[in-house]
């Protein structure tokens, strides 16, 4: 049947396609909030508004934190600052966190004339950041490509128990922008490509970190960020300019924000960067007509670092700090990252005093500031809680994590079964990545560009050392160097395992021209590839770097992304058949540098014009497609069903599917569903992912799936910028089996 595309067969989604959990409702005197705020005067206030970093009050003293007595007693007594965030230079101790904590506090509570207590917020993006001895987690891009919920809610609990045993109860993150630009240097912060992958992900980190009730010990308050299309800057830099259509913007970019809001999500963080010319922190129509009133958050809006006097620094929509406080507080911002001085704040009081903002404007940051600190329970237990100490660095922890790195790990090719490989064979290991502790680890890993390895716990693993302990055959680790000198070494050895990718970074540090691999780690596989051994290819790296001339030399290649401290025991279990791997890749893999399409492209992207004689052929050849992972077992697919071949209005169509393990050993497999519109007034994409499942199957074994679609969750926006399901034909895929049901 052919798709409608008149209005009149076209049908408004109404209904949010909610998933993941439902918000928690929590009960907060709200008439206590407003009495407080009646007593305080303006700079008061905007002392609330204003988070400094560490640094404005603590100094370092033979490596060891140290509070500033008399910048502590100016940021409370002059300033009134209601919160502070971030480390000087490195993780602390717990025994150094709960110092710090309870001295800001203690002076805070005695200076402070209505005893609002300080809130402090940290980046725990992947685990604990910033405490010695916490737990770390596989970064989000790993999570997402164990495509298990399960274990994402497990990272976020454990990293909340962690978090609030070191006495903070804000965290920044998750990050739910969608990866849709393998430049960014933040992409290994993302949970992908797709719009439902990063949502889902995101809610269950989410559900991990916030509970259903702030005022637990277990739970910590979350920040979404960074609301929104931050991830596909033009140029691949991190903070550079995006330009996203409407409707590009409301159907991949928003998504997630929408539903985390509707989870119960407390805070949320803007985008350092802009959007067609304008900045995200001066943008009224995002920060309050969509989030405000469209999505109806009810949370506090933070700024990201310093981004504020950026609308002046690099922006230029600003002539003055002044003005540019203005614009930032007027589009919607609660709380500022100041970080470094004063100046937010003695802007925004005169502003206030000029009439230019009004008080009743400043009131409802507030208040939504003093809510959030009365919900994580600050009001009546405003110290360090000692019973939440139990909880840093359980033994099971380890376990979690190194879970979450075994399925993550994405067996990108197996040329003839070469893995697993066999324990008692010889293998010489090389590569910058195979004794690196800090490329497994990435960013955010007891120091913010993660590249300090001393802070690692000795008893975690590198790829080098976990094979060694793996192997009951001879294993030797050259640099590059040594083997370039002595290149027939390749020849005493059964396997070469060549570790390459990329070492930690964050944020700008990070930026790259292109995805090219450097030359010398190309040049290595190169070499080691003429001396007719079995070469295995282990890429550990942040982003898709292009591996085009080098992967036909590697019969077996990994994909470790950034899997964080057990990365080393996870890779080794897989390469030698102790693991069998489950991971899917969250993006698509380009095969070019030049050539980056999503899976979820429109067909006129693959559409290559032939001159003469004139014709179109179509081309998608991406290195590895999005959801691509094998297995050492099989899984076959049959019997797909749709429980109706039509679906009406707002029922539910059932899809069915069996999966068997048609192999010799245990295996988990990810099993996704995608649909396809047929024809839609909006270039439909090729597919998109709507649904998927992670089971575990012993040898022989069958399963029955069932999959439940809506009409909401085949909805699109369309020209109006509204979200539509239209009449006409529809088909869903599963496992490269088809079938085609007409909606009406």
């Amino acid at each position: 049947m052919t798709k409608k595309l008149k209005m009149k067969n076209t049908i408004a989604i109404i209904l949010l396609n909610s998933v993941g959990f439902c918000a928690f409702s929590q009960t907060v005197d709200e008439a206590q909030i407003d009495k407080i705020i009646s007593r305080m005067s303006v700079e008061e206030k905007v002392g609330q508004m204003t988070n400094m970093t560490l640094a404005t009050i603590a100094y370092e003293k033979d490596g060891t934190v140290m509070i500033d007595q008399t910048k502590l007693k100016e940021a409370i007594a002059t300033y009134h600052i209601g919160s502070y965030q971030n480390v000087l230079n490195h993780a602390y101790s717990i025994k150094e966190w709960h110092q710090l904590l309870d001295t800001i506090q203690s002076v805070t509570l005695r200076l402070e004339k209505h005893k609002i207590p300080s809130l402090y917020c940290i980046d725990a993006v992947h685990g604990t950041t910033y405490t010695k001895g916490s737990t770390l987690f596989p970064h989000n891009l790993a999570m997402a490509a164990t495509r298990n919920l399960d274990l994402a809610t497990l990272g976020g609990q454990v990293t909340a128990l962690e978090t609030r045993a070191t006495g903070i109860r804000y965290n920044f993150s998750p990050v739910l922008d969608v990866g849709r630009q393998p430049l960014w240097p933040r992409f290994a912060e993302t949970f992908g490509e797709d719009t439902y992958l990063v949502k889902t992900m995101g809610l269950a980190t989410i559900k991990g970190y916030q509970g259903t009730n702030l005022k637990s010990t277990s739970s910590v308050a979350a920040c979404m960020k960074h609301f929104m299309g931050y991830s596909v800057p033009a140029s691949g830099r991190d903070r550079a300019p995006a330009y996203i259509s409407d409707i590009q913007l409301r159907e991949y970019f928003l998504p997630p924000f929408r539903e985390a809001v509707l989870a119960g999500t407390k805070t949320v963080m803007v985008n350092s960067a802009e959007i067609n010319g304008i900045p995200v922190h001066s943008n009224h129509y995002l920060l309050t007509d969509v989030l405000r009133t469209e999505l109806g958050f009810k949370g506090v809006v933070i700024t990201d670092w310093e981004d504020v006097k950026k609308l002046v620094e690099r922006h230029q929509t600003a002539q003055t700090y002044k003005e540019a406080v203005f614009q930032s507080v007027t589009a919607g911002i609660d709380l500022c990252i100041v970080p470094m001085d004063y100046d937010f704040t003695k802007n925004l009081i005169a502003l206030v005093k000029e009439g230019r903002i009004s008080e009743e404007r400043i009131n409802v940051s507030v208040k939504r500031i003093l809510m959030m600190k009365m919900e994580l329970g600050l009001f009546d237990h405003p110290y360090v809680e000692q019973a939440a100490k139990s909880q840093l660095g359980k033994p099971e922890y380890r376990n979690n994590t190194l879970e979450a790195a075994r399925e993550a790990i994405t067996l990108l090719k197996n040329e003839g079964n070469i893995l697993p490989l066999a324990k008692n064979k010889k293998v010489l290991v090389l590569g910058p990545t195979a004794n690196s502790k800090t490329s497994l680890n990435g960013c955010w890993s007891y120091t913010w560009q993660g590249q300090d390895a001393s802070y690692f716990d000795v008893k975690d693993l590198s790829i080098l050392n976990a094979i060694k302990e793996k192997v009951s055959g001879e294993v030797r680790y050259v640099t590059q160097k040594e083997y370039e000198s002595n290149p027939l070494l390749a020849n005493q050895f059964d396997y070469i395992v060549a570790c390459i990718g990329e070492d930690s970074y964050a944020e700008t540090p990070g930026n790259i021209k292109d995805l090219e691999l450097p030359s010398d780690q190309k040049e290595l596989v190169k070499t080691l590839a003429r001396y007719g051994k079995p070469v295995i290819m282990v890429l550990v790296e942040g982003r898709p770097r292009i591996v085009r001339d080098i992967e036909p030399l590697c019969p077996g290649i990994l994909m470790g992304y950034w899997p964080g401290p057990q990365g080393g025991t996870a890779i080794a279990d897989v390469l030698f058949g102790d693991v069998n791997p489950s991971g899917k890749l969250p993006f698509t893999y380009p095969r070019n540098s030049g050539d980056i399409l999503t899976y979820d492209h429109k067909l006129l992207d693959e559409a290559v014009e032939v001159q003469s004689p004139y014709s179109y052929r179509y081309e998608f050849t991406p290195q590895w497609q999005f959801g691509h992972g094998l297995s050492y077992t099989s899984f076959s697919y049959e019997n797909l069903k749709i429980s109706s071949d039509t679906l009406r209005g707002n029922a539910i169509l059932k899809i069915s599917i069996t999966v068997k393990n048609t192999g010799n050993r245990a295996g988990k497999e990810a099993v996704e569903l995608y649909s396809r519109d047929v024809f839609a007034s909006i270039t439909p994409p090729v597919k998109r992912l709507r649904k998927f499942t992670k089971i575990n199957l012993e040898a022989g074994a069958a399963q029955e799936i069932v999959f439940e679609l809506s009409a909401a969750d085949l909805s699109f926006v369309n020209k109006d910028l509204k979200w539509v399901t239209e009449e006409g034909d529809f088909e869903v895929q599963v496992g490269g089996l088809k079938k085609t049901f007409y909606y009406k």
